[in-house]
């Protein structure tokens, strides 16, 4: 064989190696990868073959796959539209799953290995293979009130059960239809997608896991109970002037609209959270120093510590603290300081559970197609950041700010209820506004936290009154 045959013959045994070597590569090595990418539309052409599993809420599916007379068997429908859009996300054929479809998707296609003696029988039986459902633990009623309470508003509710940790509401506004993104029809879908693109904020965002504000005066409960661990109680006299200039800064801070605490220019601690004193905190926090309100900060969950409940949940963050002044600011939730809407609900639910703060769920079972139950979820304690003595004595404090301060838009008639209002000032826009509280007070069953971005009043005139119906329809529930 003459040179050019032998370079010829010895590059084609290159390019086969090299081709066998890539096949062998994508077909063991990446295969598991290639096969669970949610842009695989040949995987996502075969879970339409198959019935999706449901997503239920109280018996009732919000989720659920019907037949079809198309090429794709089944299609995902959401009977109750934006509902609980932030909750289930969509299940759509060209963009990426979110929200428990995305996150629960194993279960819910038929690909979780809990059931794969399901999937043998099928294949033995010729039975129509099926996904499992997905038992939420949702209140709709909670769910209805939180929504209907955040109509034309960007914002958020979130409520627990303070005793097992368990979601019973999870809203973000603005919404938008998981259905449209859904169906079977890809310019439609890209269509209604642009839509979304275009709006400011998207209404895919979910305000209440995975966006991040400054908490305003909710953050002074946490001072609360660092002052408490230290030996004050609810009766302690704490400086409260009508301006305090932060150390060694320019900056003053004032108190709200410029109004006077107390006209002796110091008050009890628990009037100083029930009027939502500025300078008393501001004071208080530098007092007590940057490791006891950091401490306590994160034992109420404020540790930059990513969540799964199983939807992921961002974490949140007391911040740098440079210098005194740095922590004056943070003490009345400024600064740095940055929550979602569920750690805003954990700390109301920590305080209502007598100090206990457990790790907040949204799924309550996972079923087989054939409704027998493969996995619950067992309540689990996150975390102890009080006693049960200074939870009960904050539980006070927080009732004085219902029935005699800044929330009292929270009343609820016959019940009562522990809250705290908080107003976060932000850079050229109207501030934001929050509230969280719990109720029965003396036994709660419901903990709720409300976030309106930018609403431009206060925690108490805006935040307020929804949380009271919240809570009011979850407790007529109740009562039924």
């Amino acid at each position: 064989m003459n040179a050019p045959l032998r370079r010829v013959a010895i590059s084609i045994l290159v390019l086969f190696t090299l081709l066998i070597i890539n096949v062998n590569y994508i077909q063991v090595v990446r295969s598991d990868e290639l096969r669970n990418d949610t842009g695989n539309t040949r995987v996502l052409a075969a879970e339409y073959d198959r019935e999706r599993g449901s997503i239920i809420v109280d018996g009732e599916p919000i989720a659920l796959s019907v037949p079809t007379e198309g090429r794709l068997k089944y299609l995902r429908q959401y009977p109750q539209g934006g509902l609980y859009a932030a909750v289930t996300g969509y299940y759509s054929l060209i963009y990426n799953n979110s929200g428990i479809e995305r996150v629960e998707n194993d279960i819910l296609s038929g690909k979780d290995p809990r059931l794969a003696l399901r999937r043998l029988a099928d294949m033995f039986t010729g039975r129509d293979p099926a996904g499992g459902d997905v038992v939420l633990t949702l209140d709709p009623a909670v769910q209805a009130a939180a929504m209907a309470g955040l109509e034309g508003v960007t914002g958020a509710v979130v409520a627990l059960d303070p005793t097992t940790g368990a979601v019973l509401g999870l809203a973000s506004t603005p919404t938008y239809d998981p259905g449209l993104l859904s169906s079977h029809d890809p310019d439609a879908i890209r269509e209604y997608a642009a839509q979304l693109d275009a709006a400011d904020p998207d209404p895919r965002a979910n305000q209440a896991t995975r966006e991040i504000y400054a908490p305003g005066s909710v953050f002074k409960v946490i001072v609360s109970a660092a002052a408490l661990a230290e030996g004050y109680t609810p009766d302690t006299v704490i400086p409260a002037p009508d301006e305090f200039q932060l150390p060694n800064s320019s900056r003053v801070i004032p108190n709200f609209n410029g109004s006077s605490c107390s006209s002796t220019g110091e008050q009890t601690l628990q009037d100083a959270l029930t009027i939502s004193c500025n300078t008393a905190f501001a004071m208080l926090g530098i007092e007590l120093g940057e490791d006891k309100v950091r401490a306590m900060a994160e034992a109420f969950g404020l540790d930059e510590e990513r969540r799964q409940i199983p939807l992921p949940v961002a974490g949140s963050t007391v911040g740098d603290i440079e210098d005194d002044a740095a922590l004056g600011q943070t003490s009345i939730g400024q600064r740095d300081v940055r929550v979602t809407t569920l750690q805003a609900a954990m700390i109301a639910a920590a305080v209502a559970n007598d100090g206990s703060l457990m790790s907040p769920f949204l799924v309550d079972q996972v079923r087989a197609p054939d409704l027998s139950v493969i996995d619950e979820t067992t309540p689990e304690e996150l975390s102890r950041p009080v006693s049960t003595e200074i939870a009960n004595q904050l539980t006070e404090m927080m009732q004085s700010v219902v029935e005699r301060g800044s929330g009292r838009a929270a009343r609820i008639s016959g019940v009562e209820v522990a809250g705290k209002t908080g107003t976060a000032q932000t850079p050229d826009a109207p501030d934001h506004n929050w509230f969280v509280g719990f109720a029965p007070a003396d036994d709660p069953t419901i903990a709720v936290a409300v976030f309106v971005k930018n609403g431009g009043g206060t925690g108490g005139d805006v935040s307020a009154p929804i949380a009271r119906e919240v809570m009011a329809a979850y407790l007529a529930g109740q009562e039924d």
